[in-house]
């Protein structure tokens, strides 16, 4: 079956992604093209299964995995596969439409402090009594044996202003940076997309706060009237990708649009990104135009774009090692609609090639990490939900 092209945007130049086949970049200034055509597809390898809608993972020192399963249950999955059961000390969490426990990451010296963080969609109860629902960021300690831990100490550090009722655009990636502050991705909860562009609330925004919740001294928003501190960035649908620059430390991130529009961004501190008013997206059903347009001199454009078909994407992971001949330095990120894990070739900040990779697993990828060992692992978001290790 012939493949469809897929659109995308570089540094403002709407360019289509030949079929996927002959592994070029079309409609630039010339064609651009990054080497030869791999002659075969990674392989995967199944590390477990029998999880329950997956939704992200992290890598304990022994080798063992943390997954969280959005219905709200965090375990640890030993390394020959077998499930641990559910890890006691978790907070209450509102797991319904897209909310549930949902990222989890370590500390970056949990070899010595023993935090995990996780990111979770957390009740509560408006004034006039009806129930609403925010991204809450909470922190524990692992303790106990090896196959007997349990979260101990749990505090939370960082919930999103004001909750909402709504099932939708929860966001919450987590990243640490290299000096050690945390970055929490929030959605704009779907009902509330104008809030996206006001500084006085939390949703449709990046925030940066310190590992313990406070605010950095340092945050592009301190001090500035009727803003909230502790937002990085604004003008965000729903983030479900984040990682850390492995060279410049830098925010990566990709966000789901409407119908079509979703993105790659580098994230700018105190910048807008565009959401409501500047986007690629369509509305629903109609197809009819968001918004002002698709560029603006003082919104930030994404790297690339996705259209006119989404294809939801989600975790985001830099490969660092020289596990996949010619892939180091590429970025990888989950498709959940496109059901599919896409590499990008980069040239400094430009996305100079695409290729989709792992389509005939008909899978939604969640979660994307580069592990201990160098190999990207995946995961897989349904009922029987899997850990996969991709292969060279």
């Amino acid at each position: 079956m012939r493949m469809q092209p897929t659109r995308f945007k570089r540094r403002g130049v709407l360019a289509t992604l030949a079929p996927l086949a002959s592994f070029a970049v079309l409609g630039l200034s010339g064609a651009l093209c990054a080497g030869p055509a791999w002659a075969a597809e990674p392989r995967v390898q199944i590390v477990a299964h029998g999880l329950v809608n997956p939704w992200a993972l992290a890598f304990l020192p022994d080798g063992r995995l943390l997954v969280t399963e959005k219905p709200g249950r965090m375990r640890i999955v030993a390394t020959d596969g077998r499930l641990g059961p559910p890890l006691p000390g978790l907070p209450t969490v509102a797991a319904e439409g897209q909310g549930g426990l949902l990222d989890v990451v370590l500390d970056p010296k949990f070899a010595s402090n023993r935090w995990v963080y996780w990111s979770y969609s957390e009740p509560g109860q408006a004034a006039d009594g009806d129930s609403v629902n925010g991204t809450a960021v909470a922190r524990a300690r692992l303790d106990g044996a090896a196959g007997a831990e349990r979260l101990a100490d749990v505090q939370v550090i960082f919930r999103q202003s004001p909750k909402v009722a709504s099932r939708l655009h929860f966001g919450s990636r987590l990243a640490f940076a290299p000096d050690g502050r945390l970055f929490v991705t929030l959605g704009e909860r779907f009902s509330r997309k104008e809030d996206a562009q006001l500084l006085d609330n939390h949703l449709g925004k990046i925030v940066r706060i310190e590992a313990d919740g406070r605010v950095p001294a340092d945050n592009p928003l301190v001090g500035r009237p009727g803003a909230r501190p502790e937002i990085w960035s604004w003008g965000h649908r729903n983030v479900q990708g984040a990682a850390v620059h492995p060279l410049t430390g830098e925010l990566w991130a990709t966000e789901h649009g409407p119908q079509g529009g979703d993105e790659l961004n580098l994230v700018q501190p105190g910048r807008n990104h565009g959401w409501p008013v500047i986007t690629y997206g369509r509305n629903y059903v109609t197809g009819t135009k968001i918004g002002e347009g698709s560029e603006r001199a003082d919104v930030v454009a994404p790297l690339a774009y996705w259209g006119p078909t989404s294809i939801a994407p989600s975790g985001l992971a830099f490969l660092t090692s020289d596990r996949y001949p010619g892939w180091k330095g590429n970025l990888f990120l989950g498709a959940l609609r496109g059901q599919a894990l896409l590499r990008l070739e980069l040239a400094g900040n430009q996305v100079v090639r695409q290729e989709r990779l792992l389509q005939t697993l008909n899978e939604r990828i969640r979660d994307v990490r580069q592990g201990p060992d160098g190999y990207l692992y995946l995961l897989t978001d349904n009922a029987d939900g899997r850990v996969l290790k991709v292969l060279p």
